[in-house]
């Protein structure tokens, strides 16, 4: 009995098996689709916040807001454990985990990476200093070679399209594109990842394909790989505006920077995508971008000519002007050294002048006897004169009339006053000691003044300091103090003489 319940239990509950797994996935279908819409509302809220802050210029916050939804949570929980010195290991092995903008639909996946650059474009355009002030010197380093080195294009076919170059979206291909071409050092990578997206993107995926139709259920895809494209790239009409916007940017502004004119003029005949239209459209640009370019070349040529012709002027004219200096400078010297030894010849002939008419003066001051005896052999020549001319007068006289002597009395009293000639005065003496004095000193002293003005402005400026000291009155003091003190000692010395001469 037992045993034929449990086989009509057994019986009774077949049929409810299938029942059970329908309902099942019919649950995980059910959550699958409220946590794919709960993280599209939240990255929708996230975008906008970030485009908030974006439009407020609060750079450093808007890229903060955006950062979790473009990069994979393993790597955020990484960094955050390498922040905190704590490594896990489930961590480290996840790392080809997408950012949580690849289970987004296109829109907001487009949407969430076109404001990721523009960001990164705001943050690059920024001064060094400023950039370092919002951003941390290390942060904002980073984040420049990230773009210059062209290691953002990775990133985002990494983190946002699981690594398939070809699944990028062609809006988000065209802003990476355009922020290299601002902001690389060289166009060689942006050239070379424009090439292998458009021919990844110009022939099927057939490793996405094959995964898709060999994978086994029980490793479900996190997103699914895009269709394989046609074989032109464009399924659309906005698939194909992206895509000759795309060759715009390929054939007009990366090649071109690369010097691939040629190549470009090519590319631009052969391309399927272009019609007659555009294709004339586009060469005609091409041309004229290069005509514009040799014309930039040309005037560049031109402006380092004439910046050289420019610099060669100044070297020579510098030279010149150095020449002249030199010359006028020897010029001067010699006139300075010829005045100077002319001056010097002027001043010692004038004191050797000087000293000799001294020397004279003196001399006549010295010995007054020679002009007394000068004066009187003349006057002993005079009278030897006026004798022999009165002599034969004198012998017409008569006997009476001549005197012993042979002379009158007037004459022998006229030879005796002028032979016996009375000493200099002390009032003459005393005239001629100070004309001695006066030839000695001012004269000198304007010799002195005429070679050397310096020497009076010395003495000048010694007077004044001097009546500058003297204008104390502490030091009038002092000064009255010693000169009563030595005028003492003097009288008491003459006291002193007059008592021993009196002795």
């Amino acid at each position: 009995m037992p045993s034929s319940k449990r086989a009509s239990f057994a019986e009774a509950d077949t049929p409810l098996r299938p029942h059970r797994g329908i309902t099942s996935s019919l649950t995980g279908l059910a959550s699958s689709a409220d946590a794919r819409r709960s993280s599209s509302s939240h990255i929708s809220k996230t975008y906008r916040q970030a485009s908030t802050l974006f439009l407020t210029r609060r750079l450093p916050e808007a890229l903060s807001t955006i950062l979790p939804l473009v990069t994979p949570p393993s790597q955020a929980a990484s960094e955050a454990d390498k922040e905190n010195g704590v490594t896990s290991p489930t961590t480290a092995t996840a790392v080809h985990e997408p950012a949580p903008v690849a289970r987004a639909s296109r829109s907001s996946r487009i949407k969430v990476w076109s404001l990721y650059l523009t960001i990164l474009n705001a943050v690059l355009e920024m001064a060094p200093d400023e950039g370092k002030d919002a951003f941390g010197t290390q942060e904002w380093r980073a984040i420049c070679h990230k773009v210059r080195e062209g290691e953002i294009w990775e990133e985002v076919v990494r983190n946002g399209y699981h690594g398939v170059e070809g699944d990028v979206d062609p809006d988000v291909v065209i802003n990476l594109a355009t922020l290299l071409l601002a902001h690389a050092k060289t166009q060689q990578l942006n050239q070379k990842r424009l090439e292998n997206y458009l021919a990844t993107t110009r022939a099927p995926n057939l490793d996405s394909i094959s995964e898709a139709h060999f994978a086994q259920p029980s490793t479900p895809r996190l997103r699914p790989a895009s269709p394989a494209r046609s074989v032109a790239g464009a399924n659309t009409p906005r698939d194909l505006a992206a895509r000759v916007k795309l060759l715009e940017l390929y054939t007009l502004h990366v090649l071109p920077r690369n010097g691939e004119w040629d190549y470009a003029r090519e590319f631009i005949s052969v391309s399927p995508v272009l019609d007659e239209e555009r294709r004339d459209a586009f060469l005609q640009a091409l041309t004229t971008l290069r005509e514009e370019a040799a014309e930039a070349e040309r005037r560049e040529e031109e402006e380092r000519r004439k910046r050289e012709e420019k610099i060669r002027r100044d070297i020579e004219e510098a030279r010149r002007l150095r020449a002249e200096n030199e010359a006028r400078e020897r010029k001067r010297i010699e006139e300075e050294r010829a005045r100077r030894e002319k001056e010097e010849r002027e001043r010692k002939e004038k004191t050797a002048a000087a000293a000799a008419a001294a020397a004279q003066k003196k001399g006549a001051a010295g010995d007054p006897s020679r002009g007394g005896l000068r004066r009187t052999v003349s006057t002993s020549s005079s009278t030897s004169a006026s004798t022999s001319a009165s002599s034969p007068t004198r012998a017409k006289l008569p006997p009476a009339t001549r005197k012993p002597g042979g002379l009158s009395k007037k004459s022998l009293s006229s030879s005796s006053s002028s032979g016996a000639k009375s000493p200099p005065s002390l009032a003459s003496r005393a005239s001629m000691v100070l004309s001695n004095l006066r030839a000695l000193l001012v004269d000198d002293v304007a010799v002195a003044f005429r070679t050397n003005p310096y020497f009076l402005l010395r003495m000048l400026a010694f007077v004044i300091g001097f009546l500058l000291l003297l204008s104390r009155k502490n030091v009038r003091k002092r000064l009255n103090r010693v000169l009563q003190v030595s005028w003492n000692k003097v009288k008491a010395t003459v006291g002193m003489g007059a008592k021993v001469s009196y002795i």
